[in-house]
């Protein structure tokens, strides 16, 4: 089955199926996904300081990592999520967190400027066309007020060329097979469950959409290429710093 808007089509079968199987909060608790999750910690909190009373909004929550985290700590915390597995795991694990199903292109159950805070911390990565991906975005602003944050995560695309092109020997195999354009693209189809973008790429849904930028931090991949070091004994003192400045 292929999610319809208009012309605009992702694959939410088999991303339905991805995450009824892939263990999101599995990957954050490793020590290379601590600091992933810490640093982002670290910044939502940033911005939260300016609010009084901050409500949240998680579009595409997972099983609640983050949700179940900031409403542990007081926050009011409502998390959309696609899949229903994904929503049953929130409500087991917290009963702090509203939970809404839902996709990050169509945020109608909410009414304009509901939120401080707003976390597109999964939907980037899945939605295939610029188009989804800019009426996510619009959709996130809208629900936004004017003087909060959204939080985007985006799935990189020389990130991808330099580990999974390169480091692993595929790049030839990868052109060969049409996956990768003549710029080192990543050609997205329909039955891909990732679509990487370019930073061109997300300065341009910026401008579309009149996004400012704060901030651009990249905390997951530089971590994942220093997974085998993360493992030492030295890593400890640097986590547990991480973790004091993020609370």
């Amino acid at each position: 089955m292929y999610y319809f808007i208009g012309d605009i089509f992702m694959n939410e079968e088999n991303l339905i199926k991805y995450y009824n199987k892939f263990n999101e909060d599995k990957r954050l608790n490793t020590r290379h996904g601590q600091v992933e999750f810490i640093t982002s910690m670290k910044y939502i909190k940033k911005c939260l300081k300016e609010f009084n009373n901050p409500k949240i909004l998680d579009v595409g929550a997972g099983t609640g990592k983050y949700s179940i985290n900031l409403a542990n700590d007081g926050y009011d915390v409502t998390a959309l999520e696609l899949v229903k597995h994904n929503l049953k795991v929130i409500e087991k694990n917290s009963d702090k967190v509203k939970v809404i199903q839902g996709n990050a292109t169509d945020l109608s159950k909410f009414k304009d400027e509901s939120f401080d805070i707003v976390l597109l911390f999964g939907p980037m990565y899945h939605l295939m066309t610029d188009e989804e991906k800019i009426k996510a975005l619009s959709e996130a602003k809208r629900v936004t007020k004017k003087n909060g944050y959204i939080l985007v995560q985006y799935f990189m695309n020389d990130y991808c060329i330099i580990r999974y092109g390169f480091k692993e020997n595929n790049i030839m195999s990868s052109i060969n097979n049409n996956e990768i354009d003549n710029n080192y693209k990543i050609v997205s189809w329909v039955d891909n469950l990732y679509s990487p973008v370019r930073i061109e790429e997300i300065n341009n849904y910026n401008k579309i959409v009149n996004l400012k930028r704060v901030k651009i931090l990249s905390q997951d991949g530089p971590t994942d290429y220093l997974r085998k070091i993360i493992g030492i004994p030295c890593y400890s003192s640097y986590y547990e710093k991480q973790r004091s400045l993020s609370l």
